[in-house]
């Protein structure tokens, strides 16, 4: 399976790129959030994060593969968790994705349904079950910087665990903490790129800065 890709943009269209890598060039199917990020590179080299899928019903024998493009691995993973939820495929999260992924795990995890109804294809029911598929999931790509803030020299957020972030944010919210508090206390904490390998490490990194 193609993993990553680096060629030269030829093409931006609505739902998809072409990418020119040696002779061959490559159709990638992109949400509108990652074509806009691209749009003004035409003939520069890029690379997007991949992956593939099976398009069309087998039954009827009809089935194209397909590659997916993201810019940065944290934007797939994100897409992949979308996916989970029940009820939303990867042409409908494709279509649905074209706020940037900060923005849409920051209403997951502040249980914001009406905000992600403004998403296409996405109704109420869909929103309800999103929120409640992936809201103790989404903590890390609430944080993360956006494309934009890392091509503008901001120091990278921390990686690191997913899980140990969100055990962090709970820790907060436990002391009574609101959701909002407890991210904007968790972007000073990881701001400088630092890695931590327990939640005991992060708080008091957080509560060095009070």
């Amino acid at each position: 399976m193609i993993t990553k890709i680096t060629g030269t943009l030829n093409r931006v269209l609505d739902e998809e790129v072409r990418l020119q890598v040696g002779p061959y060039e490559y159709q990638i199917l992109v949400p509108e959030f990652v074509r806009r990020h691209v749009q003004t590179r035409v003939g520069e080299e890029i690379t997007l994060h991949t992956s593939e899928y099976l398009d069309g019903n087998p039954m009827q024998g009809k089935v194209v593969p397909r590659l997916l493009g993201f810019s940065s691995e944290a934007e797939l993973e994100f897409f992949e968790l979308f996916c989970t939820v029940d009820k939303v495929g990867t042409r409908k999260a494709i279509k649905a994705l074209v706020r940037p992924i900060k923005e849409i795990a920051d209403a997951i995890q502040r249980q914001d349904p009406k905000w992600l109804t403004t998403l296409p294809g996405v109704g109420a029911a869909t929103a309800e079950q999103i929120v409640a598929t992936l809201r103790r999931k989404v903590t890390k790509f609430a944080l993360m910087a956006s494309a934009r803030e890392t091509e503008d020299g901001a120091p990278p957020t921390a990686v690191m665990d997913g899980n140990l972030i969100e055990d962090a944010y709970r820790a907060l919210m436990s002391v009574g903490l609101s959701p909002a508090e407890a991210r904007n206390r968790l972007d000073v904490a990881l701001a400088n790129g630092k890695a931590f390998k327990t939640v005991e490490e992060v708080l008091l990194e957080i509560y060095k800065h009070r």
